[in-house]
């Protein structure tokens, strides 16, 4: 495994430390209201995922999505 590839704790707490602080100084230093606009961004990111799953689930059945095979 190349080395740049490798897990590394370290690094992955910093950047969410620095996703974080960006998130809170984006709502004016208001951790809670950070919290709250997370929150509405996940709900919305996860419609979206059910309406994706549900237009490649009717695609399939309809032979407008082809299988990989290989």
């Amino acid at each position: 495994m190349p080395e740049s590839a490798a897990p590394n704790p370290q690094a992955d707490a910093d950047r969410l430390e620095a996703a974080a602080d960006e998130a809170i100084t984006a709502r004016g230093g208001h951790a809670c209201e950070a919290v709250k606009a997370l929150i509405v961004a996940n709900e919305f990111l996860e419609r979206e995922v059910e309406e994706l799953k549900k237009a490649v689930s009717h695609a399939f059945v309809r032979g407008r999505f082809n299988t990989y095979s290989g």
